[in-house]
């Protein structure tokens, strides 16, 4: 475009700064738009665009770290942005815009990128004090005010309910347990996620929300908000009205039954609109009037809405092809989902609902795991030629409680690649992934942001227009955008990546993640070299960002393992998942268990009465574990602290059952009572866990020690294993049980006791300093250049000259051992955490319900009855 009869530049408007709103301001930067045009962007929000996609995580991570552009301003001085400004009218004619603040604007070409309102059903009552929609960070910070106000007699958390069991509603559920709220969803369809899941993968998340915490109510209406006055005198929320069903109480009511797009400027200044709303724009993105674009939820190619981020993506690059004078099309776009509901994976893409004809579906589902997977495969058709083809390619599929293959399986939808004669093989737990398949160039493998294979490909080979070939994911992901939306992706980026090196030749990258550009072996020296404290340290001297799900947990291990510290201390305190942030390991129904330690299996007898002391009082289910512990199960968050206190008071401490690091180490009876053992293995079982406890680690550690070759103690199959012999002791590493198990291989044999525990602090230590995340020591010592040869180098031959090093850095860990859950209880800031609702710390989660099952507690169905006399004992603190 040229410029315009004045001689300024021609302007283009962006109404809306949303997330893609955003997006096409970036593009327009990249592909050189600013060159010939000045962009003006009016967002409605005070605040810059921020990711909606990632809402729900405000309250964990708060609105600076959703924001898109945190600086508030963009670097390139031709785009100008203005916020907390609404354009009140559009006048096509003049091109001119009439905004809020009684100014005027003009322009040459407007895009309009509004976006979408939630829809509040016309309910009585929907105006009441308590009553919210689930759309902005404001939204949130509204319904987080509510939450903190209690019921209104004070006698418990509030309650609250989200009308709508779609992706948004059950975010906004999500948002409600988060807050410590008794939440409730109610669906008016049959099922949840209704237009994503089939009724069997409805019914699979039902059980898992439900399990969490969250009351499902499907098939029904809601009639009326039920409020102690009405609203024009002040009246607040006391509840739900529902059709053919018992009303529920409740304080918060939150919408969240779809949206609608946001076309009133359009509407008003004549531009065509779509039946069911939304600005009716061409292929181009071309609304009726030829200088206004539509992108976006408020727009509508082809007379449909898209209520995803990923189309908007692609409306915003094609509007900025199309001002360009390009030729690209919107036909449509990929409406698949993946996301992680209330900590469940949920997944559907394609043809999920096998509507094309001649189709087939194959089903794996675990109704005790909670697991349900589906794929919807066709015939082949005919390839490029013409020739017929033989088999099936895959057409869609639904995954709900483990939705780890949705990255591979995606891209090969509409890819026209044959599957295996075995399909099924891809959703088996035991899967090979579809990556073993040989991922087509043209297989999408980014929806959010339509980036193929063969785009990856190009960027490791020839990179942007101003760069070299991408060197690792990193670069890849900003130069492509790949994986930088919503995530589900990066897995497959990383794959591509990986196996486009091994295949030239090229060392593959093992950076830990996009923040580091370091393996977590480096980042272990690094923090040793400079004496690091905190991930902020380690982040500001060799990473970027803020972090992320994986560089955290692996930083917080790695100063645990240095520093000794509680990792419930403030700098490393946030960077725990679960398990670790309450020093036990939650289960399915959100109770936790409590394992305390108990060395080689050995308990005195007045210890076993204190456990059941223990378990009876509190009502827990017991159960031996494998590893020769007793495993409490059923305890709720808050009686933690009471539970710990009686077990530290009578010697016990943490048996680190929720940590990365040493769980047990099993043994046999041994020469003391055994007919057939040679050597004392309880003893030499209990030294060694006493003196590995708290040890953390890339992986849990497992070690047995068994008296004699008849190995009751199972010690081949641990990470390391001892063995007696007539001579001492034969030390096996590198074994594991689980879903791998494989056999430990012997490292050195008939030594004795002190050269045995010289070699196992060494091996022990040059795991945890070299090994990756998450890498247990049997793949470790496979990835090890030489393998088991090589550890026999390092420890036993001292090859490297770090025998002594490793066996310092053990004695430091030995010497600075405390008990994570001694420590707790003296610390009140600590404890702090062990609470159930903040602003009812007495009130226990009404949510967590039992039933009896062999004379003990487990958790109950949502179809069965609650037994509360096995719930609650007589006599138990609760």
């Amino acid at each position: 475009m040229s410029p315009t009869p004045t001689g300024r530049r021609p302007r283009i408007i962006v109404v809306g700064h949303g997330m893609v709103g955003h997006r096409f301001v970036q593009a327009a930067i990249e592909r050189g738009l600013v060159e010939t045009h000045d962009v003006l962007v009016l967002g409605e929000e005070a605040r810059p665009a921020y990711d909606r996609v990632a809402l729900t995580s405000f309250f964990e991570v708060g609105a600076e770290a959703l924001s898109l552009l945190p600086e508030g301003a963009y670097d390139d001085p031709r785009v100008q942005l203005r916020t907390g400004v609404c354009v009140t009218a559009i006048d096509p004619e003049t091109r001119r815009l009439r905004l809020s603040d009684a100014t005027e604007e003009t322009y040459d070409e407007l895009v309009l990128a509004t976006g979408a309102a939630p829809f509040v059903p016309p309910v009585p009552g929907r105006d009441l004090d308590g009553c919210f929609v689930y759309r902005t960070i404001e939204d949130l910070e509204a319904i987080r005010d509510a939450a903190g106000r209690g019921r209104p007699d004070g006698s418990g958390p509030a309650r609250g309910v989200v009308i709508g069991g779609g992706l948004l509603g059950l975010e906004a559920a999500n948002a409600l347990h988060q807050l410590g709220v008794e939440a409730h969803v109610v669906e008016m369809a049959p099922r949840l996620m209704p237009v994503q899941l089939d009724d069997a993968g409805g019914t699979t998340l039902v059980r898992h929300v439900e399990a969490l915490g969250v009351q499902v109510h499907t098939g029904v209406a809601t009639t009326e908000v039920l409020g102690d006055a009405p609203a024009t005198e002040g009246g607040r929320v006391t509840g739900l009205g529902l059709r053919d069903a018992e009303p529920l109480d409740a304080e918060i009511v939150v919408f969240s039954a779809g949206i609608r797009p946001r076309d009133a400027l359009a509407r008003d200044a004549g531009l065509a609109t779509a039946e069911r709303g939304g600005v009716l724009v061409d292929e181009q993105c071309r609304s009726s009037d030829p200088h206004v674009w539509a992108v976006g939820e408020c727009a509508a190619p082809g007379g449909r809405m898209y209520g995803l981020v990923a189309p908007g993506y692609a409306m915003a690059e094609i509007v900025v092809d199309a001002l360009l004078g390009g030729a690209g099309a919107f036909t449509g776009a990929d409406m698949s989902t993946k996301l992680k509901l209330l900590g469940v994976d949920v997944a559907s893409f394609g043809d999920a609902f096998a509507t094309t004809p001649g189709s087939l579906e194959l089903v794996f589902a675990d109704a005790v795991g909670g697991l349900y997977k589906k794929l919807v495969v066709g015939p082949a058709g005919p390839d490029a030629d013409g020739a017929p083809r033989d088999g099936y390619v895959l057409l869609g599929g639904i995954l709900v409680g483990d939705a780890s293959a949705y990255g591979v399986l995606r891209p090969l939808v509409s890819s026209g690649m044959l599957l295996p004669d075995n399909p099924e093989e891809l959703i088996l737990p035991a899967s090979r992934g579809a990556l073993e398949l040989g991922l087509p160039d043209d297989a999408v493998v980014c929806s959010c942001n339509n980036v193929s294979k063969a785009t990856i490909l190009t960027a490791l080979t020839d990179g942007s227009d101003d760069a070299g070939p991408c060197e690792d994911v990193a670069a890849v992901k900003r130069c492509t955008k790949a994986g930088s939306t919503c995530g589900s992706c990066v897995g497959t980026v990383k794959t591509v990546v990986e196996e486009y090196f091994a295949a030239v030749g090229r060392e593959v990258d093992r950076s830990l993640c996009e923040h580091f550009a370091l393996t977590r072996q480096e980042l272990f020296d690094v923090v040793a070299v400079h004496g690091y404290r905190s991930f902020d340290d380690v982040v500001a001297a060799h990473g970027t960002g803020r972090g992320c799900d994986v560089c955290k947990p692996t930083v917080a291990s790695i100063l645990a393992s240095q520093l000794n510290g509680h990792v419930l201390a403030p700098e490393t305190g946030a960077l725990q998942d679960t398990n670790d942030a309450y020093l036990a390991n939650i289960q399915r129904n959100g109770t936790y268990s409590v394992v305390p330690r108990i060395p080689g299996g050995e308990i005195t007898p007045d210890g076993l009465i204190v456990i059941g002391e223990v378990a009876r009082d509190f009502g827990l289910y017991t159960k031996i574990t494998g590893g020769q512990r007793i495993d409490l199960f059923g305890a709720r968050m808050e009686e933690l602290p009471a539970i710990w206190r009686r077990l530290v008071d009578a010697g016990f401490e943490s048996g680190h059952a929720y940590g990365k690091s040493l769980r047990t180490v099993k043994s046999c009876v041994g020469s003391t009572w055994c007919r057939y053992g040679v050597q004392d293995s309880v003893q030499l079982a209990i030294d060694l866990e006493l003196r590995y406890r708290g040890l953390r680690s890339p992986h849990k550690l497992k070690g047995g020690v068994s008296g004699c070759a008849r190995e009751c103690a199972e010690a081949r199959g641990k990470d390391f294993g001892v063995i007696a012999t007539e001579k001492g002791w034969n030390l096996y590493v590198g074994g594991n049980g689980g879903a791998t198990p494989r056999h430990a291989e012997l490292l050195v044999a008939d030594v004795d006791t002190a050269t045995l525990v010289r070699y196992l602090d060494r091996f022990l230590m040059y795991y945890v300093r070299t090994a990756d995340r998450l890498q247990r020591t049997a793949p470790w010592i496979e990835s090890l250049d030489g393998g088991l040869e090589r550890v026999r180098e390092v420890v036993v031959d001292d090859a490297l000259g770090l025998g002594q090093e490793l066996e310092e850095a053990m004695a430091r860990h030995v010497a600075g051992y405390f008990d994570e859950w001694a420590a707790t209880l003296e610390d009140p800031e600590k404890l702090a955490r062990f609470v159930s609702f903040v602003n009812a710390p007495q009130t226990p989660d009404p949510d967590i319900t039992f039933t009896t099952e062999r004379g003990q507690i487990r958790p109950a169905a949502p179809s069965e009855p609650v037994d509360l006399g096995a719930a609650i004992p007589v006599g138990a603190p609760r």
